[in-house]
């Protein structure tokens, strides 16, 4: 049996992304993969390029189909095609409609559609920080010290000033009472315990970071989140607006680097925190390997007075979700507290172990 050609892999890296945009809550974007999957033809210059596509279209590694749907989305953001609007969610069309709407927009729009393929997906869930508060709490809770915040793979900034949300807890409320920006995952398992929490420093690289306050940077953001999910668009935008009134952009690096000149400095009486999530993944695997024993080796150098922290919320191959791991030096030892939605709209704690 031949191989499959580019447009056979192309069109099931799209039901895939279906299958995978229905588990996560959007219905509609799930839709529009399954029409591209079974109509999507090279009539168009986009329609070429998408067919044609040279790397591996599949969601963990040039995703594909959120390559394209965010530059439609993007449109309709941009209000520059009344007709996809009128199409999109919150509206309601059957399945002809919905495509013929899609296939004018990437007839009329191709330059703009072809520019942003060029460009990997871009997300900062700031759910997510729903998902690590119970962590950060965990080692104040444990250290009794302030945290020197270290984020890998920051985006925009949004995750870094968690501290900033107001979060839904079951014991009640926790942050910042005033905030625009509300959290509420749907807690499982065990009742992470509340506590004060003290920022001493805070800092983030990315290789490819966006400016809160930058309209363009904002819109590219703003597209990769799927238009019917309002909620996170509103959310997102509130975040935005946090991290734009701080003024601290997140540094332009690549993590390795970046890392080696964050664990070299010392922040006695405070826990320094490295912290990523769903963004280890996404490095290749010499650099994987080169950042653990970058952590390893600061923690070995690690004290009582100046401990070393690893917080992840990161893909294992498990179900449900992303796991949820801690490590803290003296000692190093990785436990898993808990399991996460990949967007943070629930969260399973298990906590650190009373033994360790």
């Amino acid at each position: 049996m031949p191989d499959a050609g580019p447009a056979d892999s192309v069109r099931s890296a799209f039901r895939d992304q279906a299958k995978a945009c229905e588990q996560l809550g959007s219905p509609f974007t799930a839709r529009l993969c399954r029409l591209a999957a079974e109509h999507l033809n090279e009539k168009t210059a986009v329609g070429r390029r998408v067919l044609t596509w040279p790397g591996d279209p599949s969601a963990n590694v040039d995703a594909l189909a959120l390559r394209l749907f965010g530059s439609l989305h993007a449109l309709v953001l941009l209000n520059r095609d009344e007709v996809l609007a009128g199409c999109y969610s919150p509206n309601h069309t059957d399945d002809a409609m919905l495509w013929a709407a899609c296939e004018g927009a990437l007839a009329r729009h191709a330059d703009f559609i072809l520019q942003r393929l060029r460009s990997a997906p871009q997300t900062n869930e700031v759910r997510r920080s729903g998902a690590l508060l119970p962590g950060f709490l965990a080692i104040t809770g444990l250290l009794r010290k302030g945290l020197v915040l270290s984020e890998i793979g920051a985006s925009a900034g949004l995750n870094l000033y968690w501290d900033r949300y107001r979060y839904a807890h079951p014991d009640g409320a926790w942050g910042d009472e005033t905030a625009d920006v509300v959290i509420a995952p749907e807690w499982r398992g065990e009742t992470p315990k509340l506590g004060s929490v003290e920022i001493v420093e805070r800092a983030g690289c990315d290789l490819n970071p966006l400016n809160p306050a930058d309209e363009d940077d904002r819109l590219r953001l703003l597209s990769y989140i799927w238009a019917d999910q309002l909620d996170r668009l509103d959310r997102t935008r509130k975040a935005l607006d946090i991290a734009a009134s701080e003024g601290r952009p997140v540094e332009r690096a690549d993590a390795i680097d970046w890392l080696k000149v964050r664990l070299a400095l010392r922040f006695p009486g405070a826990v320094h925190v490295i912290y990523h999530s769903i963004a280890w993944q996404y490095l290749p695997a010499t650099a994987q390997r080169e950042g653990e024993a970058l952590i390893s080796a600061a923690g070995a150098a690690a004290s009582g007075e100046a401990p070393l922290a690893r917080l992840q919320m990161e893909g294992d191959g498990q179900t449900p979700g992303a796991a949820l791991s801690l490590q803290i030096w003296p000692g190093g030892e990785r436990h898993l507290i808990g399991r996460a939605d990949y967007h943070g709209r629930w969260v399973t704690w298990q906590g650190w172990p009373a033994s360790a």
